[in-house]
């Protein structure tokens, strides 16, 4: 990592890509381990902000040593004594819940009065309140530290208080140097030596204070102590003690923390040892972000892919119903009960199948008669033909529902939408009115048909003398007459429905342009059916759009990390 010109510009503007790319990312699926790596997203957010983009940014700036331990460890008061006085209010009720406070030589005020560091926290000045919060850092401007160097006194990093746990890790992270002040009684804590571990992974520098140490027993657990800094990589830490004494005016004996104040003073006064602190921070911060974000990446990749398979279980479930509304259109399906009973009525019973083996040409001039002379049958027929068409494209659409609601709460993150978005669990409210619209439309396409193949004078003779809304019946009824999945008496009536339709139509407008109208009648339903369910599946769509997952947030993730290990 360079200090300064064109290498450090580029580092800098690839770490401001990542730290886009990682603001962008979007993590709502819960998937397993979810929680851990929105944790470790927060955090890696929060480093870059508060430290690794403002220190790249000001390399020059004081050196920020952030104290920090367990509840009950002595932090303020080890702060206050430090300084020569009382800076940082002792918290006597547990849990606290003052804010964070930042002790700063005067001349140092411009570097912490702005957001450089820590901008998600308010500044505040003046004596402490109740008001006082993890929201905000207290500036406390003094001569007791020197220039070059700032103390902060963390919250609690075992608080029961969350939002203060929270803190103290954004802290620690934001630190240059972490002061990391235990007990004689609590050293080996599980929860210190967690942030511990996660200091060297991260390569932060560090200093530990031992407090409240009996003097019988310094020696002992001081190489206890140092043994277990050994194990996690650590032995450069210093270690300063501070034996079990009696407060003087609130402070500890100047005796016990004389060696600590004199490290800190020589650390603030020589810049190339502060500057040699930020550096080695620095470099184990930008070392950790490829491990972290790239383990980011990988939980991307996994959201996207939910997402995918949320938005492609819908898919699949209106296209296999456009499939079955194909499959009623060629089964049979759309020629049984009402519309049966309305063909039987259109054309007659038993004598009219016999004539329909006899001659066509007598059947046809019958239907002709019926089509010219008795048009409410014709109606009653169409009105049967339209009822059914539209309520298998409704049975369908609502299996289609329930199909991709069933299939949703069997994936990651289809429940939280199915309760939380209204609708989802069936067909849309208005789909029937829909619906009808629908079939009334392409009743309009077919009687258009008609009149357009009847555009030569010969033609157009003969569909007047049948008419054009008999003819679009008749229209209907060939288009979904097929005996397949027919059996018993109903396939001699769906043959005769084809027979007799067919000819009919056929001595209007020939045998080639009837098979076209057919076809052309079927695509056009299909289509506007396609049409419909398109708008009943983009109801989950939009649901899972609501999430924000984007497609590209692993690739621009991965393509980000990249760009930082280069330019390091």
């Amino acid at each position: 990592m360079s200090s300064s010109g064109e290498p450090n510009a580029r580092l800098l503007k690839a770490v401001k890509r990542l730290r886009d790319a990682v603001d962008a990312s979007s993590l709502p699926i819960d998937l397993p381990q979810i929680d851990e790596v929105r944790v470790a997203r927060s955090r890696l957010l929060a480093q870059l902000d508060d430290y690794v983009i403002p220190r790249l940014e000001s390399l020059d700036a004081p050196l920020l040593a952030v104290v920090g331990g367990s509840t009950g460890a002595g932090k303020s008061t080890l702060v206050n004594s430090v300084v020569g006085h009382e800076v940082s209010l002792p918290g006597v009720l547990r849990p606290t819940t003052r804010s964070p406070v930042l002790v700063h030589h005067p001349d140092d005020a411009r570097w912490f009065a702005d957001q450089r560091i820590l901008p998600g926290l308010a500044r505040i000045t003046g004596k402490h309140s109740s008001s006082d919060g993890p929201g905000a850092v207290r500036l406390v401007s003094t001569d007791a530290v020197q220039s070059g160097l700032a103390l902060l006194d963390a919250p609690d990093i075992d608080s029961v208080v969350s939002a203060n746990r929270d803190l103290a890790a954004q802290l620690l992270a934001a630190a240059d140097l972490w002061v990391f002040v235990t007990t004689a009684a609590r050293y080996a804590d599980a929860v210190p030596w967690d942030l511990l571990r996660q200091a060297s992974e991260r390569g932060t520098s560090v200093a530990v204070v031992l407090d409240r140490v009996p003097a019988a027993s310094l020696d002992e657990i001081r190489v206890h102590l140092a043994a277990m800094l050994r194990e996690q990589r650590l032995e450069q830490a210093p270690i300063f003690t501070v034996l079990e004494s009696d407060l003087e005016d609130g402070l500890l004996p100047s005796s016990q923390t004389q060696r600590l104040r004199d490290w800190l003073d020589a650390l603030a006064g020589d810049a190339q040892a502060r500057a040699e602190v930020v550096r080695h921070t620095l470099t184990g911060a930008l070392a950790s972000l490829d491990a972290r974000a790239t383990a980011l990446v990988a939980a991307s990749g996994a959201q996207v892919e939910a997402a995918e398979e949320l938005v492609e279980a819908a898919r699949m479930t209106y296209e296999d119903a456009v499939a079955h509304v194909k499959e009623g259109m060629y089964d049979g399906t759309l020629l049984r009960g009402e519309v049966l009973a309305r063909w039987q009525e259109f054309v007659g019973t038993g004598e009219f199948f016999r004539q329909v083996e006899s001659t066509v040409s007598r059947v046809r001039d019958r239907v002709t008669a019926f089509i010219k002379g008795e048009p409410a049958k014709a109606e009653h027929l169409g009105e049967a033909l339209q009822t059914g068409v539209e309520a298998l494209i409704s049975n369908r659409a609502d299996l289609a529902a329930t199909a991709t609601a069933r299939a949703w709460r069997t994936l990651p993150g289809g429940e939280p939408l199915l309760t939380g978005t209204a609708g989802l669990m069936r067909s849309s409210a208005d789909l029937d009115t829909r619906i009808q619209r629908l079939v009334r439309d392409w009743q309009g396409d077919m009687l258009e048909m008609v009149r357009s193949e009847g555009r030569d004078r010969r033609t157009s003779a003969r569909i007047m003398a049948y008419g054009v809304n008999g003819l679009g019946v008749v229209l209907m009824l060939v288009t979904f007459a097929s005996t397949a999945g027919i059996t018993g008496a109903e396939v001699g009536i769906a043959g005769g429905t084809a027979v007799v339709g067919q000819k009919l139509l056929e001595a209007v407008f020939g045998d080639q342009a009837v098979r076209e109208l057919a076809r052309q009648a079927r695509a056009k339903l299909l289509d506007r059916v396609g049409e419909l369910y398109a708008e009943e599946r983009a109801r989950y769509e939009a649901a899972v759009e609501t999430l924000q997952v984007r497609t590209g947030q692993a690739k621009d993730l991965k393509k980000a990390v990249a760009q930082v290990r280069s330019a390091r």
